[in-house]
């Protein structure tokens, strides 16, 4: 859903989570709530004020705009290097910069499944250099954002998982400060 707006289909899917009492879980609700709430058509709307703009979105959700000031710089080339050293490359038919919020959950998803051979520590160092440093900010705007709706409880649900990946890796002694790569 931050790659791109939910179709119906993923909407009505959303609308049917459920959560339970903790605060990831009430996040879940909300956002389950909130797609009950919506169409597809308001949330296409909401993705370009969002994302997309005029000439700009209210939010440029990108690593390096966030860790620089600037679109293209010293963390999206940081992030390349890392992403070779996987085996993962950009597909033809995205345009986006691989600094994408979209993009490198997906990757980080992927190395957590085992689609990526990343071991552990490898993961730790991937999430502490092109996640943690400035997702959870990124997710802070999102839930502040003047044309968020949908996308507020969205916004918490990131942040809850960037809270919540940072203590994990943490407690199981990998930390997440800039590494020196993502090796396996």
């Amino acid at each position: 859903m931050l790659a791109g707006p939910p179709s119906e289909a993923l909407l009505r899917l959303v609308a049917g989570l459920s959560g339970d009492a903790t605060p990831l879980g009430q996040a879940y609700d909300a956002l389950a709530r909130a797609a009950a709430q919506t169409d597809a058509g308001a949330v296409e709307r909401e993705y370009f004020t969002l994302f997309i703009g005029v000439g700009r979105g209210e939010l440029l959700p990108h690593a390096s705009f966030y860790m620089t000031g600037f679109l293209n710089e010293r963390p999206l080339a940081e992030l390349r290097a890392d992403l070779a050293r996987l085996g993962v490359a950009r597909a033809a038919d995205r345009h986006e910069p691989e600094d994408h919020i979209a993009f490198v959950f997906e990757v980080m998803a992927d190395m957590a499944a085992g689609k990526l051979p990343a071991v552990m520590a490898a993961q730790a160092a991937f999430f502490g250099r092109h996640i943690a440093p400035w997702a959870g900010q990124f997710f802070d705007d999102l839930a502040i954002a003047p044309g968020a709706a949908f996308y507020r409880p969205l916004a918490e649900i990131g942040r809850l998982i960037v809270d919540i990946e940072t203590r994990a890796f943490a407690l199981a002694g990998h930390g997440t400060g800039r590494g020196t790569g993502t090796g396996t």
